[in-house]
């Protein structure tokens, strides 16, 4: 590996710059074992089972754009992949107005079961190769192409074993490293990985589901015949926003005393599954759902934000498209404080529960894009403040034509073995 690559740490911002200003400080990465460290600074999140794929510019190899997809555990799968993934990742760079000279390649996978780290590094080298490929096709090369796999890393494209052994090579300790250092001096943070951060926004299993999914079936049977008389409509979106405002208060009188899967269930025991079912399925209108997007910021964004959360955990069972509501506001409100990493994976998991949840879509593409949150702050600032003075409606009012409010869609029930 000859290449040296910058990595820049913008205050505020992901390790690795996608704008690549001049002015912002640099850290030259020399070698495949110092590329390894600085993934997940890059991402902001250590991935799991993920292809990541990282443009490089120009002599000074600095990076640029970034892309990241699951691994599809089907092989005939890889080919289209490799494309998809090599296509998108440079037609965007060429959007932003560079083409990449280069491209790096993560390959990130845990070994399953008895499996080593080196036979995941084997297995996986069929789409190594395949993305080569598909890059090449587009007269980009791959500069580099790394599989990460149970502490060590490996690389497909240096043949020297004195710096990149057959039997891999172990990543440095966290915190140890040059990247790390830079990263905390710039006030940067990893927020674990994917599948910690995944775990926090995916439904509840056990009996708590099954209590759960009883409880929204309770609360649609209610609500459908109120949304069908055309005079409760605003009474109901008024009580949306009732309850939401007061489950978000009783969040900020009862902070958790731990972050992570504690806080989690904190907050999870402060939401009774009724009310928690009643406001999800409220939040299916798509006036209520926008007034909730409204409180991103300031004191309102963190309780808002465990509430989103906590709501999402609960669309269990034949609700499961119904998460893709306050996975969104969840998003929103991770952008608009500034959390973009985390925000791109609530957005990803929203379109996974409705793809043409169209919402979840815009936030999603924006976001990818660079594009500043604020345009979209402003114009929920100044509905509000349309709004809140007259006081005489607390919801958005009447339902125009075509709005819909979602009900449950029924599968039958699955038994123990089958797929999800």
């Amino acid at each position: 590996m000859t290449n040296n690559h910058e990595a820049r740490t913008p205050s505020g911002r992901p390790a690795v710059s996608p704008s690549g200003s001049p002015d912002d400080p640099r850290i030259t990465l020399r070698s495949p074992a110092e590329l390894a460290d600085a993934l997940p600074y890059m991402l902001g999140f250590h991935p799991t089972d993920s292809l990541v794929m990282v443009a490089v510019h120009g002599e000074g190899g600095r990076f640029g754009g970034r892309l990241r997809v699951g691994i599809p555990t089907d092989t005939a799968e890889w080919e289209h992949i490799a494309r998809q993934a090599a296509e998108c990742l440079v037609r965007g760079s060429e959007r932003r107005g560079e083409k990449p000279d280069g491209i790096v390649v993560y390959l990130c996978q845990d070994p399953y079961g008895e499996e080593s780290g080196q036979r995941v590094m084997t297995r996986l080298r069929p789409l190594a190769q395949r993305i080569r490929l598909a890059c090449g096709a587009l007269d980009v090369p791959v500069l580099e192409a790394l599989c990460l796999s149970g502490g060590r890393y490996w690389s497909y494209c240096c043949p020297d074993e004195r710096c990149c052994p057959a039997e891999g090579s172990a990543l440095a300790a966290p915190g140890t490293s040059v990247m790390a250092a830079a990263a905390t001096f710039a006030g940067l943070q990893v927020r674990g990985s994917l599948r910690q951060i995944e775990g926090r926004l995916t439904p509840m299993c056990g009996p708590a589901a099954a209590e759960m999914e009883r409880a929204l079936d309770r609360a649609a049977a209610a609500l459908v015949p109120k949304i069908l008389d055309g005079a409760t409509r605003e009474e109901v979106g008024a009580e949306t926003v009732t309850l939401a405002r007061a489950l978000m208060q009783r969040m900020t009188l009862a902070p958790p005393v731990e972050g992570g899967p504690g806080a989690d269930d904190w907050d999870d025991a402060l939401l009774g599954h009724d009310e928690a079912a009643s406001l999800i399925l409220g939040l299916q209108d798509r006036e209520i759902r926008d007034i909730a997007a409204e409180w991103m910021e300031d004191e309102e964004a963190a309780p808002a934000l465990r509430l989103w959360r906590a709501l999402a955990r609960r669309c269990v069972g034949a609700y499961g498209e119904h998460a893709a509501a306050p996975l969104t506001l969840a998003g929103w409100v991770l952008w608009s404080t500034g959390d973009e990493p985390t925000a791109r994976i609530a957005l990803s998991l929203a379109l996974r529960a409705d793809s043409e949840y169209r919402f979840a879509q815009l936030l999603h593409h924006a976001c990818n894009e660079g594009i500043d949150p604020e345009g979209l702050r402003h114009c929920l600032r100044e509905e509000r403040r349309r709004r809140e003075p007259r006081r005489k409606r607390p919801t958005a009012g009447t339902r125009p034509p075509g709005r819909r409010v979602r009900t449950a869609r029924r599968e039958p029930r699955r038994t123990a073995g089958s797929d999800q």
